[in-house]
């Protein structure tokens, strides 16, 4: 089967997820044809099968895609026809349904995690850092624990607090946020039997205050307050990352995203062939 992927290339770091899709490709297990192309049209977004919408300035980015007439279609990418769609930093600010610590009418949402992101969280661009992150949806049974992975955080938002699925505008708006449109259509070929149970999964934090100070000092702190910045979350078809993977050279995360890409579509395919009834 051939896959095409796309990366959105408007504005921000998107040579560089092309080139980590590559070195992922290399050592994926697939007898599928695989094909990256960097997306500024809707008519190559109508050739991919997933996207991929790289870290950058998220305000630039929307911007953008309004005036190239790409800013509905990506919404019907992701939450019409649900392919899989990965978003980093600005990326996944775009993915959220609400996103605060922006002007009213100064940032637009494509959506379809039903989250809240916290703009700029960790400060400005001189307050960037890395650091290891414990990602365990990269183990491999067969080897145990993965290694950790090399957190890039850039001016990097966070998920600040998960929404109710298909809650109405009403519930998620306040002062200090702006939202993404609803899109209640779905896909003819999607399989809407478990969407009333889609929920959105985190799949990373950040270690909060007390758990550093416990492994600093060997003193246990317990505190609900501090569980700890949200970094990573996936909604169905929809991956989002505060950190930037695609300024390392570790392929971990664009290889195991691959692998939910060919799953899906795979998955999508046969159901599009079963006979209508």
């Amino acid at each position: 089967m051939e896959i095409t992927v796309g990366v959105l290339a408007l504005q921000g770091a998107f040579y560089e997820h092309l080139q980590l899709l590559k070195k992922a490709v290399e050592v994926l297990d697939s007898s599928d044809q695989w094909q990256f192309i960097q997306v500024r049209t809707t008519e190559e977004l109508s050739r991919c099968d997933a996207l991929i919408i790289p870290g950058g300035e998220s305000t630039a980015i929307a911007l953008v895609a309004a005036r190239s007439g790409l800013l509905e279609p990506l919404r019907d990418f992701v939450k019409v026809h649900r392919k899989p769609t990965w978003g980093t930093c600005a990326g996944l600010i775009l993915l959220a349904e609400s996103a605060n610590r922006t002007k009213q009418g100064g940032q637009e949402l494509i959506g379809g995690l039903d989250v809240r992101v916290n703009r700029n969280h960790f400060g400005r661009q001189t307050e960037s850092f890395q650091t290891p992150l414990t990602l365990d949806f990269l183990a491999d049974d067969a080897s145990g624990p993965p290694a950790p992975f090399n957190g890039v955080f850039i001016r990097a938002p966070v998920v600040e607090k998960i929404l109710p699925h298909q809650a109405g505008k009403s519930q998620r708006d306040d002062c200090e946020t702006v939202v993404a449109p609803s899109h209640p259509v779905q896909d003819q070929n999607q399989d809407t039997s478990a969407d009333k149970d889609r929920s959105v999964e985190v799949l990373a934090k950040l270690p909060g205050r007390a758990a550093r100070l416990t492994e600093q000092t060997g003193v246990t702190i317990d505190t609900e307050k501090d569980a700890g910045d949200i970094v990573a979350v996936k909604q169905g078809n929809v991956f989002g990352t505060s950190f930037h993977p695609e300024l390392t050279d570790d392929p971990r995360i664009h290889l195991w995203w691959l692998r939910q890409v060919r799953d899906a579509v795979h998955k999508r395919s046969g159901a599009a062939q079963l006979p209508v009834r």
